[in-house]
């Protein structure tokens, strides 16, 4: 097929049309802007676009397929265009939809731990050489790509609520037709399209209105939101509550079960995703030691829990989390794995939902059981998402913290830094979608 990426730039659009490539189609694609690794990556495999920026002339009628991405606007003029021609378009979630029809489909949705429970999933499959497609969002050690489209039978999918694309207002999982589904939480996000809370539930409840029958659903049996959910109705499917794997932390190390495997992820928040995942596996017939075992291996997705520097003096962690839920328990996380370290914790307010004023107090406490928290926030990035300003003040009263450092400038947020690591030994937890103002990981890992 010829294929057309509008907005190929992006972390999965990137990834699916190497993909699609690599399977031997003719793809081309457009953006505005791109950036590494999605340029690096896109130039090598001869798909950068000739120049930045949408143009119409780009789309003709020879193109069977457009895909379009969440970044594009619906104004876009190649995206006008083929309409205007009548051409197929989709959504990435469509497409991936449509390759999952006659397999057997495991999605993981939820407010957090998507990635990282997904992640495990593919880990163990791959230990044990089962053939399997799959969708994640982020890269992955020992995986080419966060796509791979074959005809094997089985496919792990991310199952993301945010919208899939400028014309498609639906959730990405609803183009999805899980046979096995993980509900890591429901915890308000996304605060740009689900402008209530009651919004971002019933994308949830949409989700699981069009399960089939043969559909296994495992839950988080401690989140509250999805055990009200479950609760809500008597459903023609299957659904089995899971809770963490039972675990003990010993120098420095997190450790499974009672033959006390090593694993190298950290919280209690990952022993709930082990926990999924392992329900998850033993559906597809795979023996829990076995399982266990093969979590002893697992490095962790990117940009989760990243390690940027560690010495007897000073350990410092990257982290991606963001949302108000994710940061509190990576934060438990890492307190429980170092409990007399002097703690720094550093959050970013990056997305439309941690930047707007009505949202903030869903983060209060969530950096209280840090020894010196600070908050960070780009001016700039407010003027790009064209959102209302904030002051200092408002993000102090909504963390409920009167002592929280609030900060502008990536040169400040260095030097408090800076001055909290001299008192050692010491953690800096960094939590962000963002850059913190562009600051590197080798500047950050300088301290």
């Amino acid at each position: 097929m010829r294929i057309h990426f509008i907005s190929i730039g992006g972390a999965v659009m990137h990834n699916l049309a190497l993909e699609l490539k690599a399977n031997g189609h003719d793809v081309t694609g457009s953006d505005d802007e791109i950036y590494d690794p999605s340029r690096s990556r896109l130039k090598a495999a001869g798909l950068l676009p000739h120049k930045m920026g949408w143009d119409a002339d780009r789309i003709d009628p020879e193109i069977d397929l457009v895909l379009l991405g969440m970044h594009a606007r619906a104004n876009n003029e190649e995206l006008l265009r083929a309409q205007e021609l009548g051409l197929r378009i989709q959504s990435f979630p469509e497409f991936i939809g449509n390759h999952s029809q006659g397999k057997t489909q495991i999605v993981v949705a939820g407010s957090h731990g998507k990635t990282t429970t997904t992640s495990m999933i593919m880990h163990v499959l791959r230990d044990q050489n089962i053939d399997f497609d799959y969708l994640v969002g982020a890269q992955l050690e020992g995986f080419d790509r966060m796509v791979r489209l074959s005809d094997a039978p089985i496919i792990v999918i991310e199952g993301d609520e945010y919208l899939s694309s400028p014309i498609d207002r639906t959730p990405k999982f609803m183009h999805y037709d899980p046979e096995i589904l993980i509900l890591t939480g429901v915890q308000w996000d996304h605060m740009n399209v689900f402008p209530r809370f009651e919004d971002y539930i019933s994308a949830f409840k949409d989700l699981l209105n069009v399960l089939p029958p043969k559909a296994k659903v495992f839950y988080d049996i401690e989140d509250v939101q999805l055990v009200k959910l479950i609760g809500s109705k008597k459903w023609s499917f299957d659904t089995t509550g899971y809770s963490a794997l039972n675990y003990d932390v010993r120098n420095g190390q997190f450790f499974i079960e009672e033959e006390l495997v090593p694993v190298n992820v950290v919280g209690r928040h990952n022993m709930k995703n082990l926990s999924a995942a392992t329900s998850v596996l033993e559906q597809l017939n795979i023996n829990k030691n076995v399982i266990h075992h093969s979590f002893g291996t697992f490095k962790g997705a990117s940009k989760r829990q990243d390690v940027l520097k560690d010495t007897t003096r000073l350990v410092i962690f990257r982290d991606f989390a963001h949302a108000p839920s994710k940061v509190r328990a990576t934060l438990h996380g890492i307190r429980e794995l170092y409990p007399e370290r002097h703690l720094i914790a550093v959050c970013e307010l990056h997305t439309y939902s941690s930047l707007n004023k009505a949202f903030l107090p869903e983060y209060t406490g969530a950096l209280d059981s840090a020894d010196a928290a600070a908050v960070f926030y780009s001016p700039q990035t407010l003027k790009i998402k064209k959102m209302q300003a904030l002051a200092p003040e408002d993000i102090r009263h909504s963390f409920a913290n009167e002592k929280l450092h609030v900060m502008t400038d990536s040169e400040n947020l260095l030097r408090f830094l800076k001055q909290e690591t001299k008192e050692f030994p010491a953690v800096v937890l960094l939590m962000s979608s963002g850059t913190f103002g562009g600051l590197t990981n080798e500047v950050l890992a300088s301290l």
